[in-house]
């Protein structure tokens, strides 16, 4: 059968991603300041022996904080990235607040305006959490970023 051509999982999206972070309130406190994202309500009971489940979007789409220890050699654990999509203008206003944040490249080092990464078909910036997990906001609005 060929995916997503008839499989029970057709039409299916990211529910969560599981992240190790080191302290779940301290790691909730930047991705709020960085993301938006806060704790959903609904799972507050995992919290004692789980995750602590952060979204921007009502649980639509969730991060999983589990308390342990990242790699510690900036590489992930079981994954790539997480990357978070947004229109032109809200992407154009993160590049704006990157001085503002900060958040590292792989190298530790801030990121900037400098660092968006035209692929013709979308703009994206690269960086880490401060435990090395990496991310990425993209936009598709290529139109619409520097305006």
């Amino acid at each position: 059968m060929t995916v997503g051509s008839g499989t029970p999982i057709e039409g299916a999206s990211v529910d969560h991603v599981e992240l190790f972070v080191p302290d779940r309130k301290e790691a909730a406190e930047w991705y709020e300041r960085v993301f938006g994202l806060i704790p959903v309500p609904e799972y507050e009971a995992w919290v004692e022996e789980g995750p602590l489940m952060l979204s921007g979007d009502d649980g639509e789409t969730m991060l999983a904080l589990f308390e342990g220890e990242p790699t510690g050699d900036g590489e992930p654990t079981g994954y790539r990235r997480v990357a978070f999509r947004v229109d032109g203008e809200t992407f154009d206003a993160f590049v704006d607040s990157l001085s503002d944040l900060p958040v590292p490249d792989g190298d530790g080092e801030p990121i900037g305006p400098e660092d968006v990464v035209d692929h013709d078909l979308s703009h994206s910036v690269y960086f880490r959490d401060p435990y090395g997990n990496p991310f990425e906001v993209t936009t598709y609005e290529v139109d619409r970023v520097g305006e």
